[in-house]
């Protein structure tokens, strides 16, 4: 054990004493990798703060049901078991609110002021309706479960019309999901950017202590013990960079957080990006290492086989 800690160690001094020869190239490699995590950790970011959001917004998506003008009382009242019906084979809870014509029309009068308007007409030009107010979603698999009920309940006899009152937020969860996709690809395109970044900066320094190596090797050194400097090496790189991403997104969120407080105080809003929570940050970095480790491991296997060849 003491000899594994005491390897690791010399290849962990190894590594520092390499990257403080040339600190000129280091930094100029970390900016570049820092630059490529910048963008995923950012829109990370972004969703991360917009979801909670997204997630209040539906707490409880509704649905009109209208009947039809000329259907009687004794069709609309029973209408009203057959929606409890769809909502429970759909297994989502709801709460039903029958609307009489009459209700609504008095209500159309109060807060609308077109009751001589109304009156003129002479008969009630209002159907019964129903308001049906679902469990909030947070996904775009559970919008999709409202707007089947809503094609369901279009079906219904009697029925004229259905309105997803709510059907901006199934929007919304869609849109989520695109970002999430896009954000994906970008991760994946830029991490394949910066495993070439520390693959060549690697690859360089190989090829600058290739009579070190060649050294080592007439000493009795193994492969393990000439590659472990070069691997922590890849990992630094990756780890600092992730660091110095984290940081440039963090400073980018105060100019943009004073552009978002002044359009949120148009909505009596007080919604601001807030960075990353620690659990967050330390599974970035560590995936920022893992990549860094990654390039530093493809390219030293590869110079290597090179070396003995």
């Amino acid at each position: 054990m003491n000899g594994w800690i005491r390897h690791h160690g010399f290849a962990i001094s190894d590594a520092f004493r390499h990257l403080l020869k040339t600190p000129g190239n280091f930094i100029l490699n970390v900016l570049v990798v820092a630059i490529a995590l910048t963008l995923p950790f950012a829109g990370l970011t972004l969703i991360e703060n917009v979801r909670p959001v997204s997630e209040q917004l539906a707490v409880e998506p509704e649905i009109s049901v209208f009947m039809e003008v000329d259907a009687s009382r004794e069709r609309a009242t029973a209408v009203g078991p057959e929606i409890r019906r769809i909502a429970q084979e759909a297994k989502h809870g709801i709460k039903l609110e029958f609307i009489p014509r009459e209700k609504a029309l008095t209500t159309m009068k109060n807060k609308t002021g077109l009751d001589e308007a109304i009156t003129i007409l002479g008969n009630n030009p209002l159907p019964d309706a129903y308001v049906v107010k679902m469990a909030g979603f947070q996904d775009d698999g559970d919008a999709k479960v409202v707007t089947q009920i809503a094609a369901k309940l279009r079906e219904l006899d009697g029925v004229e019309y259905v309105q997803i009152d709510s059907a901006w937020v199934e929007r919304l969860a869609a849109l989520l999901q695109v970002m999430r996709l896009i954000l994906a690809f970008l991760a994946i395109t830029l991490g394949v950017v910066v495993v070439a970044v520390v693959f060549n900066t690697i690859r360089l320094q190989v090829m600058t202590q290739r009579e070190e190596i060649e050294v080592s090797r007439l000493v009795g050194a193994t492969d393990a013990f000439i590659c472990r400097p070069f691997y922590y090496t890849g990992a630094l790189l990756g780890l600092i960079a992730g660091g110095v991403a984290l940081i440039a997104v963090a400073v980018g969120l105060n100019p943009l957080n004073t552009a978002i407080a002044d359009f949120a105080r148009l909505y009596a809003s007080e919604f601001r990006l807030g960075n990353l929570d620690p659990l967050w940050m330390l599974t970035l970095l560590g995936i920022s290492a893992l990549l860094g480790y990654l390039g530093a491991l493809l390219s030293v296997s590869r110079q290597l086989k090179r070396l003995q060849d």
